[in-house]
């Protein structure tokens, strides 16, 4: 996992969860797992394609979610309704969308997919030969856990090789 797709996700982590919930957040540390991801009781799961490419989880305490919710709707939930359940997967797709944004502003392109909700605790997911970097961000609410699985897209690849080319061509020539 390249670093630099890092920065991107947690400058708009924290600009989303401070615009949506007010919420005052601290970093956790950093942690690198090979290891396939386990499930928290919410878990929301964005896909990235393009020159950014792989998996992005947020993962997070069902009293974590729901009070994140109520600060982002202004109202009590006395469980996690779907309301509340669209709020939580909204707010991911939110926050990856905003880092696709930046990730493009530093040369990488990408699209991102709709969200998925996995409810429950303890389920295992495999993201094969990528390593994912967690960055647990803490607030009065709970934690959430960022779980990104992403790494250079082929479409970067060739992007660099089209650059190449036409230099080669351009340079060459004269």
């Amino acid at each position: 996992m390249n670093v630099k797709f890092l920065n991107p996700f947690v400058e708009a982590a924290h600009e989303v969860l401070q615009a949506e919930t007010g919420l005052a957040l601290t970093r956790g540390d950093l942690i690198l797992e090979k290891e396939a991801f386990r499930t928290d009781d919410v878990t929301v799961i964005l896909g990235i394609i393009g020159q950014v490419e792989g998996n992005v989880f947020y993962s997070m305490t069902e009293r974590t979610a729901i009070g994140l919710a109520e600060r982002m709707m202004n109202e009590p939930f006395e469980s996690f309704i779907e309301l509340a359940q669209s709020g939580i997967a909204e707010l991911g797709n939110v926050i990856t969308g905003r880092a696709s944004v930046k990730l493009s502003h530093n040369g990488y392109e990408s699209t991102i997919s709709a969200p998925t909700m996995l409810l429950g605790k303890g389920a295992t997911i495999s993201t094969l030969d990528f390593l994912r970097l967690v960055l647990p961000l803490n607030s009065e609410c709970g934690s959430l856990g960022i779980h990104l699985a992403l790494r250079e897209g082929i479409q970067s690849h060739l992007k660099m090789a089209r650059e190449e080319t036409r230099f080669l061509a351009k340079h060459s020539a004269a």
